[in-house]
């Protein structure tokens, strides 16, 4: 068959005509924190749902979406093959497509749980259209291939916004493209792949559900990209490789901006604090609220949980004053933090994450960057952790600063005990629930790998180290996680993000992605 519908022969209809979608969808789920971490604005869901749910955690800025529906009509011609695949052969079958887009778009955004933003539809049946599209200043151009010619759809897959190419076999009228998109885009009519900008992961027939997951990875992608991370202290990672390459790691590739707080300043700011009744009496209320939470034992002084809440105050007066979203302590072992705070930081961290901020022990930019994204895909709390010797399927983890609420909403039970290592302050100590899935991302020290795999909670024992620990069983070739393993520290959250991992590290480019899990 011949491609026959590389000619530019259709008139523009009217952007009214052509546009379809007069309003924007928009969802979102946002608490009351939302203004404080620099969420952006929300409005009611144009589909009906609330713009904020109890308990979740604050939302980041809005996936903005493109949706382009492109097609070319193709004029008959005697004795010749004029016309091409597909069902979408005139403006009138395009005006119809453009509003089943429009339904199937309103009910899309229905069962996502973050926010996204779908523009009018476009129509684009002209190359002065494709070359509008390809400059547009969405995140993200979401492509109904009808008919057109393949210079168009590489112009769109080269332009600054990642591109998601839905192809009809069942669910609609019938697209050229269905037939086309592997050989003539991706492969350029030969056998190699070797369209720079897309590959068979960008592709989806049919499946919204396909569509939804990959919005989630570039919505993620999008609000990990631009950190600002305060470094309390100095940037201390774990390891010599993560010191000499993670902060260069993260400002050049994932666009991090990195500001030192010193301990001086810190403390300075602790002693205001501690000085100013109204700030205590609120540190006093906080304090009695979480001591009184359901399935919460106290098993420290009292005293180093209130350390914990000023010292947390004061973090939180950082992060809104210089517009940040991600911090960390230096040596938080020991030294000046425990001496400056009157408890390791533990707790403090804890409770950052719980609110929806990223803060992890140590200023080490190898686990920060997954543990950011982590966050950002999945909507909840990331849990950084030390890792163990992989043996019969089984991947133990650990640590002291361990979030509450990992499913985003709700503590699980814990205990608030010291710090492990120095027998001082307060530290949580979280049951999780067995059966719980869970990914698993650890990155390598050098900054250009992660290892990845799903997993579900086994228990959480009480062996003498870290205090809340998790044995997980592995999904996947525990065998080949144990012989590759880099890194140490791991991120982990409640649910299986492995595809959506991938898939935003894909555009990134810079990083290795090895997904151990045979399921994604």
């Amino acid at each position: 068959m011949q491609e026959q519908n590389r000619q530019s022969n259709s008139h523009l209809i009217k952007e009214d005509e052509k546009a379809g979608v007069s309003r924007r969808f928009f969802l979102s789920s946002v608490s009351a924190g939302a203004v404080a971490l620099g969420a952006t604005s929300m409005m009611q869901s144009a589909v009906g749902k609330p713009a904020k749910e109890e308990g979740g955690l604050p939302v980041g800025k809005a996936l903005r979406v493109q949706p382009v529906l492109v097609y070319a009509v193709s004029k008959p011609q005697e004795k010749t093959s004029w016309r091409p695949y597909g069902a979408i052969q005139s403006d009138a079958a395009a005006a119809e497509e453009v509003k089943r887009i429009e339904a199937e778009l309103a009910d899309l955004v229905k069962t996502v749980e973050f926010p996204v933003e779908v523009l009018p539809v476009i129509s684009a049946s002209s190359e002065d259209k494709i070359k509008q599209m390809a400059g547009t200043d969405a995140d993200v151009l979401l492509v109904y291939a009808a008919t057109g010619p393949t210079e168009w759809f590489q112009a769109l897959a080269a332009s600054k916004a990642a591109n998601i190419m839905f192809l009809r076999h069942q669910s609609g009228p019938h697209y050229l493209w269905y037939e086309i998109a592997h050989w003539r885009l991706l492969r350029f009519n030969e056998d190699a792949m070797v369209e720079p900008n897309m590959d068979v992961g960008d592709i989806v027939v049919d499946k919204y559900e396909e569509v939804a997951w990959r919005l989630r990875a570039l919505y993620g992608l999008k609000n990990a990209r631009g950190t600002k991370m305060l470094a309390i202290g100095s940037l201390a990672a774990y390891s010599k490789p993560g010191q000499e390459l993670g902060p260069n790691y993260a400002r050049d590739v994932w666009g991090y901006t990195i500001e030192i707080v010193p301990h001086e300043e810190f403390k300075q700011r602790l002693e205001r604090a501690k000085s100013d009744a109204a700030v205590m009496q609120k540190v006093a209320q906080d304090v009695a609220d979480f001591l009184e939470r359901p399935k919460l034992k106290l098993q420290t002084e009292r005293r180093f949980v209130e350390n914990s809440f000023v010292a947390y105050h004061v973090c939180r007066e950082l992060l809104q004053e210089k517009n940040a979203f991600n911090f960390g302590f230096d040596h938080c072992m020991g030294g000046d933090v425990i001496g400056m705070l009157d408890t390791p930081p533990c707790l403090v961290l804890a409770l950052a994450n719980d609110e929806g901020y990223t803060a992890y022990c140590h200023t080490d930019l190898t686990h920060t960057v997954p543990g950011v994204l982590l966050r950002w895909i999945s909507g909840k709390p990331s849990f950084v952790c030390n890792t163990h010797f992989p043996h019969d399927g089984i991947f133990t983890v650990a640590h002291c600063a361990a979030p509450m609420k990992m499913n985003g909403r709700t503590p699980e039970p814990t205990t608030v005990m010291t710090h492990y290592e120095s027998d001082y302050g307060a530290a949580t100590k979280v049951e999780y629930p067995k059966g719980q899935e869970l990914t698993v991302v650890i990155s390598a020290l050098n900054c250009k790998r992660w290892h990845g795999f799903s997993g579900a909670v086994i228990d959480s024992p009480s062996l003498p180290a870290c205090r809340s620990q998790m044995n997980i069983k592995v999904n996947g070739d525990w065998k080949g996680l144990l012989e590759r393993m880099e890194g140490f520290h791991a991120q982990i959250v409640y649910g299986n993000y492995l595809r959506e991992v991938g898939y935003a590290l894909k555009k990134v480019k810079a990083v290795e992605w090895k997904n151990y899990s045979t399921e994604a």
